[in-house]
């Protein structure tokens, strides 16, 4: 467990503050069972298939497949939605939610994850900076037009890890669907839904400058939700950095805790609730 200094100094931030910003990427969703997609190695361990066809998740997260192979890019994206729809969000999610409600300005939430578990945990104010599995767009795109994914129930094919017909169409052109997600290489993905969505909570962010920042599960490799971490804390310091691989905090502006998401939540909120 961390220690006993660090956890102390974490929940002062956090029992001080105003708001409760959370920042969460790949590694907030393990303690629920999901896989994060860490090294070849790790994503080959989630999906054995793809290591016998030699195929990385870079490879995989690719958006021509929804061109030259459909079936394939389906088989891999749909395999993930069948999964995040079943998936039940960790005790920590409900932890986050209990902290924020009891702050005056409430709870935001910044992530780069595609699952959708923190609405699914009741979570209201989310921005999606990746978009969402749980949404579509055309895959011409032929407008900026994102729905609901609600209405596709993907059949795959495990052993080839291949969709089955029919695959979704655009609700407008009648082109194929895809998944309302920015892949690698991506120059096609309508950002106008996580738009929105970034632009209500920086809105809120101005709105409660005494806020603490609860970063859980970013990795360096794609920065995208510590550099968010770490702008919203620069004024404050108030940064607490939950993550067992890279914990390290630049400058020492805030608490690093090397650990697990559920772990550390859980003995942070004894420590907020005096148990």
């Amino acid at each position: 467990m961390p220690s006993s200094e660090d956890l102390d100094r974490a929940a002062e931030l956090i029992a001080s503050a105003d708001a409760l910003l959370v920042c969460a990427g790949a590694g907030m969703g393990v303690d629920s069972g999901l896989p994060d997609f860490r090294g070849d190695e790790g994503f080959w361990h989630a999906y054995p298939p793809y290591e016998r066809l030699g195929l990385r998740f870079v490879e995989l997260a690719d958006p021509r497949h929804f061109t030259e192979d459909p079936e394939l890019a389906w088989g891999f994206y749909g395999h993930r939605l069948r999964l995040y729809r079943k998936t039940v969000p960790h005790e920590g999610f409900a932890l986050l939610r209990k902290w924020g409600e009891a702050k005056p300005g409430g709870t935001a939430v910044f992530t780069s994850n595609v699952d959708g578990q923190f609405q699914k945990a009741g979570c209201a104010l989310v921005a999606e900076a990746h978009g969402s599995i749980h949404h579509l767009q055309c895959t011409v795109p032929c407008g900026t037009d994102v729905w609901s994914a609600s209405g596709y129930e993907p059949d795959i094919d495990e052993a080839s890890m291949r969709a089955l017909e029919p695959l979704p169409d655009c609700l407008v052109c009648g082109s194929l669907a895809r998944p309302n997600i920015l892949m690698f290489g991506d120059f096609d993905w309508i950002s106008r839904r996580s738009d929105e969505q970034l632009r209500a909570v920086n809105e809120w962010r101005r709105a409660h400058p005494n806020l603490v920042v609860v970063e859980l599960g970013a990795g360096k490799a794609v920065p995208t939700v510590r550099r968010y971490a770490e702008l919203a804390s620069a004024s404050t310091g108030a940064l607490v950095r939950i993550n067992p691989r890279e914990p390290e905090i630049r400058h020492d502006r805030g608490v690093s805790l090397p650990y697990g998401a559920l772990e550390t939540l859980t003995a942070l909120d004894e420590l907020l609730t005096g148990a």
